[in-house]
C-alpha cells in the first residue's frame, strides 16, 4: 500500500475536524482554514490549517483577523513547523492549539497559554479517543477515529 501524501491527509484532517467544529459552534464562531491572521508573536501572519475565530471578530484595516481574535488554532503536525506555531500562538494568547500528528497517530491540546510563549498544559489523546475541546463557552466534541495515517490509502 502507497503512502498517503501529507498534503492529502493535512486536507482530511482539517475537513472533518472544520465541519464538526462549525457544527457544533452552530454559528457561534467561524471556522477558516488558510486565512491570515496577525500574530505579533511571529512578527507577522501566518495562515494556519483551521482557525476558530470568535464570533464578534472583525477584520482590522489590512483586512486580517487579529491573534486576539483566534479562540483555537488546529495544525496537522509537519517537521520543523510545531514548537514555533505553538510558541506564536501562546505568546499571543491563543487559548486553545491543537496538533494532529498522523504519523504518530496522536493529538496534542495545548492549553493555558503563557505570554512567555509556552502551554502549561498539554494532553496526548491517540487517534481514535475524542477530543473534548473547550469553544465558544461550550466542550465541542472531535472525533478522531476517522483521522488519517500515512498508511492509509
Amino acid at each position: 500500500m502507497a503512502e498517503v501524501p501529507y498534503d492529502e491527509l493535512r486536507w482530511e484532517v482539517v475537513l472533518a475536524a472544520a465541519v464538526r467544529i462549525r457544527d457544533e459552534l452552530a454559528g457561534r464562531g467561524r471556522v477558516l482554514s488558510q486565512v491570515l491572521v496577525d500574530f505579533p508573536a511571529a512578527h507577522g501572519p501566518l495562515a494556519p490549517d483551521l482557525t476558530v475565530i470568535a464570533p464578534d471578530a472583525v477584520h482590522h484595516a489590512r483586512g486580517r483577523y487579529a491573534a486576539s481574535d483566534v479562540e483555537a488554532v488546529l495544525e496537522v503536525s509537519h517537521p520543523g513547523r510545531d514548537h514555533a506555531w505553538a510558541r506564536a500562538c501562546a505568546e499571543s494568547g491563543v487559548p486553545l492549539y491543537v496538533v494532529v500528528d498522523p504519523a504518530a497517530a496522536v493529538c496534542t491540546v495545548h492549553t493555558a497559554p503563557s505570554p512567555g510563549g509556552v502551554y502549561r498544559e498539554a494532553e496526548r489523546v491517540p487517534f481514535g479517543n475524542d477530543l473534548f475541546l473547550p469553544l465558544g463557552g461550550r466542550t465541542v466534541v472531535l472525533r478522531t477515529d476517522e483521522f488519517p495515517t500515512p498508511g492509509t490509502a
